[in-house]
């Protein structure tokens, strides 16, 4: 049987493309990043009514959050693989298509048995997307624009994160929690035929660019090789121990902000969507800033170990700093501003992590972004747990901070053995 060919894009493409051209793919990765997030927030956002609904305690509530996580990691590298034999075009259409259908879904959860599986079908969505997205901006742009482009689709995920506390807030008073599901996966689904119109792999043949290749293929009959998982995976290992780290903290903001803000400092529902908001929009602010400086970086120094890991490092450690006033229950005002501050630093990391893979590689640019995100899931599936069993223990909304600042001063540690500035080249067979 013959071998299937891979899906193969003309070598120097991306310092041609159009600027129309890629601005409009720019704005389809900033959307669909900012609809992921949101669908990936609305859970917390109504854990509230769900948890009444269910009887749910803080632990239950913890491994609910996690069946997103299961997935999420089960399917990341899939989605690398899959994107380097088929193309991002049709594995970012098929994950969109689960996602919004997987989003409806929530809307029919009957406990929380139904409520683990059907988040399980969201990370499944969600979980290919990202090495998908990062295989077409690798074909997309230029080096000089690898930090800014994923610093700018991340701060739109961000912005989907900011937006889902007071919009599934507003839908809950206005309806109901189910409803909230519905209208997001429907939006999600929108997305999807607007990508598939709209992209192609091979930026030479997407609408409005020359019409040489208006009728092209963008496929090379050129065998693909194996894939050299073990030898990529010992490079990536330290990137994975970083975004562990990261990730820790991350759930945190995106699982439990509006109980803590309810529970600690007891604030009503529409509050807590705002002041979760908060913390969500500096972040934005911080993917934007982290990828432009890592740029910069890069630029000045020709160096992309200094450009990518010096960001990195000083990143976590700010983020633990201003993490530690937590831990001793300051007032609301406070509590708000150290959010604020630690997700801005933590969101910082962000562009130049997923900017590695692409700067040691072209062909596994997407394959090596899966190792980042098998680090975000680990964190995703023992974070909201530790983080709602240790609630239920004490009784205290502060503690699990703690447990955070340290392992993210561990994560700015691991930075020193990530080497972006070392080619990934598949060893001979």
């Amino acid at each position: 049987m013959d071998e299937i060919q891979p899906l193969q894009v003309r070598p120097g493409v991306a310092g041609g493309v159009t600027v129309s051209a890629r601005s409009r793919v720019t704005f389809l990765l900033c959307i669909i990043y900012a609809l992921m997030y949101l669908d990936r927030v609305n859970l917390s956002a109504a854990a509230r009514a769900i948890k009444l609904e269910f009887g749910l305690s803080n632990a239950q509530l913890g491994v609910a959050f996690t069946g997103f996580s299961w997935a999420y990691l089960l399917t990341v590298l899939f989605g690398g693989w899959a994107a380097r034999r088929y193309g991002a075009r049709i594995v970012l259409m098929g994950c969109a298509v689960l996602l919004g259908v997987s989003t409806m879904a929530m809307s029919l959860a009957a406990g929380a048995v139904s409520l683990f599986l059907i988040r399980m079908l969201v990370g499944a969505g969600e979980g290919p997307a990202f090495p998908a997205a990062t295989q077409a901006m690798r074909h997309w742009y230029p080096a000089e624009k690898f930090g800014y482009i994923q610093g700018i689709t991340h701060s739109a995920s961000r912005l989907g994160a900011a937006l889902a506390p007071p919009l599934v807030a507003w839908l809950i008073v206005a309806t109901n929690w189910r409803l909230s599901f519905v209208v997001c996966g429907a939006v999600v689904l929108a997305w999807s035929a607007a990508w598939w119109l709209q992209f192609r792999d091979d930026p030479e043949c997407a609408p409005g660019q020359h019409k040489t290749y208006a009728g092209a293929t963008p496929r090379v009959p050129r065998p693909m090789g194996p894939t050299p998982l073990w030898a990529l995976t010992k490079r990536m290992l330290p990137v994975t121990m970083v975004m562990f780290a990261y990730g820790w903290t991350y759930w945190i903001f995106v699982s439990w902000l509006p109980l803590y803000f309810m529970n600690s400092y007891h604030v009503n529902l529409k509050s807590s969507a705002l002041l979760s908001s908060i913390p969500l929009l500096t972040g934005m602010v911080g993917n934007t800033v982290g990828g432009m400086l890592s740029d910069h970086l890069l630029r000045r120094t020709k160096n992309s170990r200094a450009a990518r890991c010096s960001v990195v490092a000083g990143s976590l450690i700010g983020c633990a700093l201003a993490l530690t006033p937590l831990a001793f229950k300051p007032s609301l005002e406070a509590a708000v501003a150290c959010l604020a501050c630690a997700m801005f630093f933590l969101e910082l990391t962000i562009a130049p992590m997923y900017a590695v893979p692409m700067d040691m590689t072209r062909e596994f640019a997407g394959l090596g972004s899966a190792y980042i995100i098998i680090g975000v899931a680990l964190a995703g599936i023992t974070s909201p747990i530790v983080f709602g069993w240790l609630i239920d223990l004490t009784g205290n909304w502060n503690i699990p901070f703690a447990a955070a600042i340290t392992i993210l001063v561990l994560g700015a540690a691991a930075v020193l053995l990530v080497r972006p500035d070392r080619p990934f080249v598949a060893p001979a067979i």
